[in-house]
C-alpha cells in the first residue's frame, strides 16, 4: 500500500480507500461489511469512509458494529463522517449546517459509530442559507472537543472553501484541511481546473469518490444493466439517468483493449488513474462483494504503467465524451 499526506496535515491516508455509500444498509449487512474491512485493513487500507445520510444512518451503525466485532486498535484507522442532509426531519436538522445541526449531528454520528471521536468530518454540501463563518466556528468547536480530528467540505465549489478558510485564518480557528469531490475519468473539471490553486495556496487535501463513476467504467453495463448493481437499486434510478446512454456506453468501451494490454481490469484502470494524480490523498473505492474488493486494490498494480502514451490513449480513447464536459 503507498501513503499519502492528507493535503498540509501531518496525518497519512491510504492511497486507496474503503466507503461505505450505496453499500452498507442496503446491498452489505455487518458480517459483510466486517469481512472487507478486515481485508482492506490487512492490505493496507487504513480509511474507511462513511455519512450519517447513507442508508438513514444504517451505514455508520453497520460500520462501528464491524471495528467492535475486529478490535482493531483506533490508532491504526481512520473514520470519516459527513454532516448535512440530516435523518430526521425538522427546520433545523435537514440540508443545513446551522451551528444546532452541527452539534447534534456529530452526536448521532458517534453514538451510531460506537467511537469517541472521528478521524475526517465533513460538511457534505454548501449551505447557501447559513452563514459560512457560523458553520466553521461550529466545525472549530468540534475539533476543540476532541469529536473529531479534521473538518473539509465535500462538494463545495473553490470559492467556498478559500471563503471558509480565510475566516478560519483570520479568527485563528480550525481551517478546512481536505474537500471530497468526484473524480473519475469522466468528470474532471472541478479536481483538474477549479480546485488548482487551492493545493498549494492553502494545502487542501482530496478524499475524492466514485472513480468508477458508480461502476460505468468496469465496463459491467456492456450487455445492460446487472439485477445487483447500483443501476438497478431503488432510489438511485439517477445515476442511470445520468450515465446510462448507448454513447456513453460504446465510448468505455474503447478503454477495453487499453485495459487488456497492461494486464489489468477496466476497473484497476480507472481507479489507478485517479490515484495517479498527486493532488489526490486517497482514492475512495466501494465493493458490495469482497470479490470487487480484491479486484480495486490490483489497481495499486497498474499505476506504475500508467505512462504518460498510456494516458494519452485513454483520452483519445474517452475524447467524445470530454469534449461534451468541458
Amino acid at each position: 500500500m503507498l501513503y499519502r499526506r492528507l493535503g498540509s496535515a501531518g496525518i497519512k491516508v491510504s492511497v486507496l480507500s474503503l466507503g461505505s455509500w450505496v453499500t452498507y444498509g442496503s446491498q452489505v449487512d455487518t458480517d459483510a461489511a466486517t469481512q472487507m474491512i478486515k481485508y482492506a485493513y490487512d492490505h493496507g487500507i487504513n480509511f474507511f469512509d462513511n455519512a450519517e445520510v447513507y442508508a438513514g444512518g444504517k451505514s455508520e451503525t453497520i460500520m462501528g458494529q464491524a471495528f467492535r466485532k475486529l478490535g482493531l486498535r483506533r490508532g491504526s484507522y481512520l473514520v470519516s463522517t459527513k454532516l448535512f442532509w440530516g435523518i430526521n426531519e425538522g427546520p433545523n436538522e435537514k440540508n443545513t449546517l446551522n451551528r444546532k445541526y452541527l452539534l447534534e449531528g456529530i452526536e448521532g454520528s458517534l453514538e451510531r459509530l460506537g467511537m469517541k471521536y472521528v478521524d475526517l468530518l465533513f460538511c457534505h454540501r454548501p449551505d447557501p442559507e447559513t452563514p459560512i463563518e457560523e458553520t466553521v466556528w461550529a466545525m472549530h468547536d468540534i475539533i476543540s472537543s476532541g469529536k473529531a480530528l479534521y473538518w473539509g467540505t465535500s462538494e463545495w465549489s473553490a470559492e467556498q472553501i478559500r471563503e471558509a478558510w480565510e475566516i478560519a485564518d483570520k479568527r485563528n480557528l480550525r481551517k478546512p484541511q481536505m474537500e471530497q469531490p468526484q473524480y473519475s475519468l469522466l468528470v474532471r473539471t472541478k479536481v483538474e481546473k477549479e480546485f488548482a490553486r487551492l493545493y498549494e495556496g492553502i494545502g487542501l487535501g482530496l478524499t475524492t469518490f466514485s472513480p468508477l463513476a458508480s461502476g460505468l467504467l468496469s465496463g459491467k453495463y456492456k450487455n445492460g444493466i446487472p439485477k445487483d448493481s447500483r443501476f438497478a437499486l431503488p432510489g438511485y434510478e439517477w445515476l442511470q439517468e445520468r450515465w446510462y446512454h448507448d454513447e456513453v456506453i460504446a465510448t468505455i468501451e474503447k478503454l477495453r483493449p487499453i485495459a487488456e494490454s497492461l494486464g489489468c481490469t477496466m476497473s484497476q484502470l480507472a481507479i489507478a488513474w485517479v490515484a495517479h494524480n498527486p493532488n489526490v490523498s486517497t482514492v475512495i473505492t466501494g465493493a458490495s462483494r469482497l470479490s470487487q474488493l480484491e479486484e480495486n486494490l490490483g489497481a495499486l498494480d497498474v499505476l506504475p504503467k500508467l505512462t504518460s502514451d498510456v494516458l494519452q490513449k485513454i483520452d483519445k480513447a474517452l475524447e467524445p465524451i470530454l469534449q461534451k464536459s468541458s
